[in-house]
């Protein structure tokens, strides 16, 4: 018996209904233009999980770096949970990428040799694990970033313009 297309769709909605937004890079995508991008988890202790649950973080700075067969995430800022006294973590430390090896290779590996960066575009929990979404990413130039801003501009005039005509 065939499936409905409404229950695949039906589908696609409940994993997005799973995913709460923690943090977004808005920056990152008018720095850099993202090449491919590729989920993966995060190790965290337990009083991170709890301030990324109050949204007490930042993600502008971070980014990926490869460390003998691992990736690393450097630079993300995950504030002290404020009930956690001696058991608080350190807000700036390295937090490892759960990534698969084959995975690990075809990313990381073209990033370095191809002189891209792995760039966080944004953090959110997946059925209850934190996940981060990492692009590989090639840095704009100044003209680049002038020019997405000419196409974004023109696009919402023809946009505004549509809406008026109808």
């Amino acid at each position: 018996m065939a499936k409905k297309p409404s229950a695949a769709k039906s589908k696609k909605d409940d994993a997005k209904k799973n995913e709460k937004l923690i943090a977004q890079n808005r920056k990152a995508r008018y720095e850099y233009e993202v090449l491919d991008t590729l989920e993966c988890g995060i190790v965290l202790v337990g009083s991170e999980v709890k301030s990324l649950r109050e949204g007490r973080m930042s993600i502008d700075e971070a980014y990926g770096r490869i460390d003998k067969d691992e990736v690393w995430l450097v630079g993300l800022d995950i504030q002290e949970y404020r009930f956690a006294n001696v058991q608080n973590h350190d807000p700036r430390r390295r937090r490892k990428l759960l990534l698969h090896r084959r995975e690990i290779r075809k990313f990381a590996t073209a990033a370095y040799q191809k002189n891209l960066t792995l760039v966080p575009l944004k953090m959110y929990f997946k059925r209850g694990r934190a996940k981060i979404l990492m692009g590989i990413c090639r840095g704009k130039k100044q003209y680049d970033k002038r020019e997405s801003m000419k196409k974004r501009d023109t696009q919402r005039d023809i946009d505004r313009a549509m809406r008026r005509d109808r």
